[in-house]
């Protein structure tokens, strides 16, 4: 009686996120890929944004505070920026980093910017899962061992026009202040100390720690 009163426990309290939020959410990134793909190209899916938006399925399914907590480390600050300026954007027409832009070119078709809504609901999925999951602090190490490997991979095989995840610089054109090479050092060193440290202190304050198991 003891051991099946422990297993319905277990069971209740791995049981933390609906099964119609995983089911929509997971429906969605199935409609997303492949229009995605076929639009910009499978580099796209280099962007941590894009990434987050993949990850957060088997963060969902696992209920993995991990692979969720590493997922706000990685987007929570660049999503407020493109929430920020993609808002002030649409309401006032002024544009304050850029980081929307591509929302408002109407040579990209309707549906497909449409889509890319997803920028307003991941930080707020993300934060939600957090409430429910914990915050795990692996997650800074993790997602910092991810990003040496992410972006990289992004200047070698992403096109310097879509400057994916800012590996050619910060602007719309390439910077060429410093070697190639020591701009993308700069970058690896600044995603962990400038974007997930701060926001790993906050989760960590906000949502204290999860079982690692």
């Amino acid at each position: 009686m003891t051991a099946c009163l422990c297993f319905r426990d277990a069971a209740m309290i791995r049981t933390v996120i609906p099964l119609w939020v995983k089911t929509t959410y997971t429906l969605f990134v199935c409609l997303i890929v492949p229009v995605y793909w076929r639009h910009y190209g499978p580099a796209n899916f280099l962007w941590f944004s894009d990434i987050a938006l993949l990850v957060t399925v088997p963060a969902l399914w696992l209920e993995s505070s991990l692979l969720a907590s590493m997922m706000a480390v990685a987007v929570t600050l660049p999503e407020l920026a493109w929430n920020v300026d993609f808002f002030v954007r649409l309401t006032t027409g002024a544009s304050l980093t850029g980081l929307s832009a591509y929302m408002f070119d109407r040579s990209i078709p309707l549906f497909i910017r449409g889509l890319s809504l997803f920028h307003v609901g991941l930080p707020l999925l993300l934060i939600w899962m957090l409430n429910r999951l914990g915050y795990d602090k692996r997650a800074l190490i993790a997602q910092t061992l991810v990003a040496a490997i992410v972006l990289p991979l992004s200047y070698f095989f992403s096109d310097p026009r879509e400057n994916v995840n800012w590996v050619y610089g910060f602007g719309e054109k390439p910077q060429t202040r410093v070697p190639a090479v020591w701009f993308l050092t700069f970058l690896i060193l600044m995603f962990p100390l400038a974007i997930y440290l701060p926001t790993h202190l906050v989760l960590d304050k906000v949502f204290g720690s999860a079982s690692s198991g």
